[in-house]
């Protein structure tokens, strides 16, 4: 199906409703049946919601997981979860995510979750939108697994959960996915001590085998747990190497950021299309359409409508459901808007 100009997009993640919360929260006071249920009916409040804003592109609301990624270590073979994190007390921050050691050769036999994750999504969305599934990429995932002697440092541990992760993606595919998001958050925000070059590698490997037989996006953006950033906030340090990522698409965040650097869009554009962030997802003010009315224009100026998605700068679990559905709808508003004056 041919995508729309100035498509609108979302990054993956959205708010769980109060109930799943609270089952989440009391995993022993219910049966296996029942959290399938409240996970089922949480997955269609995120559909409904997406539906109901007017999105040409949903996703399942990330219902089934623990945050964006926690959840993929319940997979893992060769891990001891849950370390103590270095902080348990004060203002949230990053620091206060557990980790894993790693006692073994690291394996997922059952896979990694996300191809029932689509499956469920797919039986459950109506017609219309595109569906897009989202997995974490290899060097986001070893962030929170301690290295060892057999896994020295942190590519070490990356290398090992490439062909995890990259099977995965052969398995979306082979299911009928047609749309797969490669979220390596971890690469923009250390891009600036690392070598890009090699993060590029990272990635490209990772989805060498599924490439050309799906639309391949990747997300990049500075942390977003408990809406905290890690890292300076800066695309410079990625670009130009980043323009050789072998994706379809490149997520951008930009409007918590002021649009700084938004010419970097017109960069990406000339090799790929581009989405980028325009709602704030770390803010409660909500966007009216004519905030994104104004934005999508200021885009334009450096990227044409056919190369364009507008999207959230990141996902909305961490934004009350309240706000995100009004965020939602009105940059549904504010793109058609703008779409009706440039037919």
């Amino acid at each position: 199906m041919k995508k729309p100009p100035l498509r609108t997009t979302v990054i993956g993640s959205y708010p769980f409703p109060g109930w799943l919360e609270y089952v989440a929260a009391h995993l022993d006071d219910f049966g296996p049946e029942d959290i399938r249920e409240a996970q089922q009916d949480a997955v269609l409040a995120a559909i409904h919601d997406q539906v109901a804003a007017g999105l040409d592109v949903i996703t399942d609301g990330e219902q089934t997981r623990l945050d964006f990624n926690l959840s993929f270590y319940g997979y893992l073979e060769g891990i001891e979860r849950e370390a103590k994190p270095a902080r348990r007390f004060g203002p949230p921050a990053h620091d206060q995510r557990g980790q894993h050691r790693i006692v073994g050769e690291l394996a997922a036999p059952r896979g990694l979750g996300v191809v029932e994750e689509f499956e469920r999504l797919r039986r459950l969305a109506p017609a219309g939108p595109a569906l897009k599934a989202s997995v974490p990429g290899p060097y986001t995932l070893a962030g929170r697994l301690i290295p060892n002697g057999d896994y020295p440092d942190r590519y070490a541990v990356t290398e090992a959960l490439l062909p995890i992760v990259r099977k995965e993606l052969e398995n979306l595919v082979a299911a009928g996915c047609r749309e797969i998001q490669v979220d390596e958050p971890s690469m923009s925000c250390y891009a600036y001590r690392e070598d890009p070059e090699r993060l590029v590698d990272i990635f490209n490997r990772t989805v060498e085998t599924v490439a050309g037989k799906c639309r391949l996006a990747t997300h990049l953006c500075f942390g977003n747990y408990k809406g905290r950033a890690v890292g300076p906030r800066r695309y410079a340090p990625m670009f130009p190497a980043f323009l050789k990522l072998n994706a379809d698409e490149i997520h951008l965040e930009m409007a918590s950021r002021e649009f700084a650097e938004l010419e970097l869009i017109g960069q990406i554009a000339a090799v790929r299309d581009v989405a980028v962030g325009i709602v704030d997802v770390k803010s409660y003010y909500i966007e009216t359409p004519e905030d994104i009315a104004l934005r999508v224009r200021r885009c334009l100026e450096f990227a044409p409508a056919a190369r364009l998605s507008l999207a959230p700068d990141c996902g909305l679990s961490q934004t009350a459901r309240w706000a995100a559905r009004r965020k939602l709808a009105n940059l549904v508003e504010g793109v058609h808007r703008v779409r009706q004056e440039i037919r």
